[in-house]
């Protein structure tokens, strides 16, 4: 109550001219010491703004300095809010305050990420109206009543009202013992709603015994936010888990190639085509994947807009589990003219490495990293990175194509939409690498993750995803030695062993990582849904990077016919297993 009248005391010893404006005219000492004791009760009365509790995220502060804590760890600096000038133009305030509530929701959002991940998104792009909008409505009431009866009760003039708001109460409690939903409810409910609400207000008008009913309000506000806080992570669990399960359509396509397999009499067929798949002036392409129809896309959507496909070879690396249905896939469909391989990973023999290297197959691995950003500190707001890297099976590339002195190798949640046999004829300077660098994450924001190792700072982050690998130059270099050697190295520097092959990879490629055009590849497509259009037609490669697959129901909708035009939806298998990504 306190601070309206301050701003109040404050303008009338300014004074208004008629625009609304603040007066010209000099304040004298008083209006001065006014002045100074209105801002210390505002000072006194301003909020205290929460810590933000950020163990995973990397603070990044463009045109500011960044600050670090002695042990590495990255702290986001403070922004400091401005005091708002005072002004009486109702529309301009109007505007303020939408522009507050806009605010806040961002920053509510942005924590909502920050915690959970893509699951934010996902929750406001599918947000649906409450079903029991007037139930929760009606219990909030049924509390109110509750917590004033006892006091007004003990009024001894006010039988009446004690009567009304007792018989009210049992009403209210007679209908939400038969509601679940807004459904449920009687027709006559409004009334009943609003007689309630007057009895609430009668109620109010009298001296009451304030600390019983700061109890009883309290409760609603605590059950309130304890329900909150489950049902948010019981979504943000179920999300997860669709994310992380294999969809019911897909698992039943696999489980029948793998039974097609061992019926049919392929056991032994080889794929056409096959003595091109050591030709070196080809051009070869590896896609590491465990899903059938996600590789297929990647290979459909190659082939489809390569000017020559009889020059293409593709070599799926699986595991054991899904190598049978992968085989019977990729012998029951064509792509034009390209050559298809699918290899064992578990069946690879190498001259150079112990079979226990080849235990089980990993495929590029996704971290989400946070920022910070402060490019002005009234709109600072948390910027969101799906860095993807190699895994260790990557690291022996060099030694599985012995034969190939290049490669381009494609994760398999990407979507092809030009030729790419240009990237054939890339001068890459000897580099090792050439890869889609992400600037805004730096080596030195990963240096609590990357150990003791020397780098440099300024290094930029590469992705994943569209990668040219020069075979020769990483043999003459050995990398996929420095790369165990430096797994080690890092294991022992760092507590985290989540981040073990975003640092071994990003040090393993320092200074070998040759930048692709931003043209040939456009990532976010599984978790940013504010890409453009025009951005989108314009890149030779769409990265799904994030937890929103295409191939998913939770994958972000207007994306997905990007993915799935190059799905044969008409092969009896998918009808049958009833796939509709």
């Amino acid at each position: 109550m306190l601070v309206p009248l301050v701003f109040l005391l404050g303008l009338y010893h300014n004074g208004f001219h008629s625009t609304g404006h603040l007066s010209d005219r000099h304040t004298s000492a008083s209006a001065t010491d006014q002045s100074s004791h209105i801002k210390q009760l505002i000072d006194n009365f301003a909020p205290t703004l929460p810590k933000i509790h950020q163990d995973l995220v990397i603070n990044f502060t463009s045109g500011a300095e960044n600050k670090t804590l002695s042990s590495g760890t990255p702290v986001v600096l403070p922004v400091v809010p401005q005091p708002p000038s005072i002004r009486n133009d109702a529309a301009t305030v109007g505007t303020d305050e939408i522009t507050k509530q806009k605010r806040n929701a961002v920053e509510e959002s942005e924590k909502c990420e920050l915690r959970f991940g893509g699951y934010c998104h996902w929750r406001d792009e599918h947000r649906e109206n409450m079903k029991d909008f007037m139930v929760k409505k009606l219990k909030d009431q049924l509390f109110v009543a509750r917590a004033y009866y006892p006091s007004i009760a003990k009024l001894p003039s006010q039988e009446k009202l004690t009567h009304e708001l007792k018989q009210n109460i049992q009403e209210l409690e007679r209908i939400l013992s038969e509601s679940s939903t807004d459904a449920d409810l009687p027709p006559q409910i409004q009334k009943k709603l609003q007689k309630m609400e007057n009895v609430i207000s009668k109620a109010k008008t009298f001296p009451v015994d304030c600390n019983n009913i700061d109890k009883k309000l309290r409760q609603i506000l605590d059950l309130t936010e304890e329900e909150t806080n489950f049902h948010m992570k019981q979504s943000a669990f179920l999300y997860q888990l669709a994310v992380q399960t294999m969809p019911k359509g897909l698992h039943c396509l696999s489980m029948r190639l793998i039974v097609e397999y061992f019926k049919s009499s392929v056991h032994d067929k080889e794929f056409p085509l096959s003595e091109r798949y050591s030709d070196p002036s080809l051009q070869h392409y590896v896609v590491f994947s465990t899903n059938v129809l996600a590789a297929s896309v990647v290979i459909n959507s190659t082939a489809v807009h390569a000017r020559e496909s009889g020059n293409l070879v593709f070599h799926v690396l699986t595991d054991g589990l899904n190598y049978y249905a992968m085989k019977l896939w990729f012998l029951r469909n064509t792509y034009k003219e390209a050559a298809v391989q699918v290899l064992n990973i578990e069946n690879v023999t190498l001259k150079y490495y112990d079979k226990e290297v080849l235990k089980s197959m990993s495929l590029p691995v996704e971290y989400r990293v946070s920022f910070q950003t402060v490019n002005n500190p009234p709109a600072s707001h948390l910027r969101t990175e799906y860095v993807s890297v190699f895994s260790h099976t990557h690291y022996l590339l060099p030694y599985i194509f012995e034969n190939l002195k290049r490669v381009v190798v494609l994760d398999d949640d990407v979507v092809v939409q030009r030729d790419l046999s240009d990237l054939w004829n890339l001068n890459m300077g000897r580099k090792v690498n050439g890869a889609l660098q992400l600037c805004s994450v730096q080596l030195g924001q990963l240096r609590s993750y990357l150990g003791k190792s020397i780098f440099d700072k300024t290094t930029c982050a590469w992705m994943s995803g569209l990668n040219v690998i020069d075979l020769v130059r990483w043999r003459e270099l050995d990398l996929t030695k420095t790369y165990w050697k430096l797994g080690q190295e890092v294991s022992k520097g760092t507590e985290s062993s989540k981040s073990f092959a975003l640092s071994t990879s990003l040090l393993t490629f320092q200074d070998l990582v040759y930048p692709l055009d931003g043209v040939w590849a456009l990532s976010g497509l599984g978790h940013d849904y504010g890409i453009d259009v025009e951005a989108i037609k314009k890149a030779s490669v769409l990265h799904f990077n994030g937890q929103m697959k295409p191939w998913l129901e939770v994958g972000i909708p207007k994306y997905k016919h990007y993915w799935k035009r190059f799905l044969n939806c008409h092969d009896q298998l998918l009808v049958e297993c009833n796939v509709n990504p």
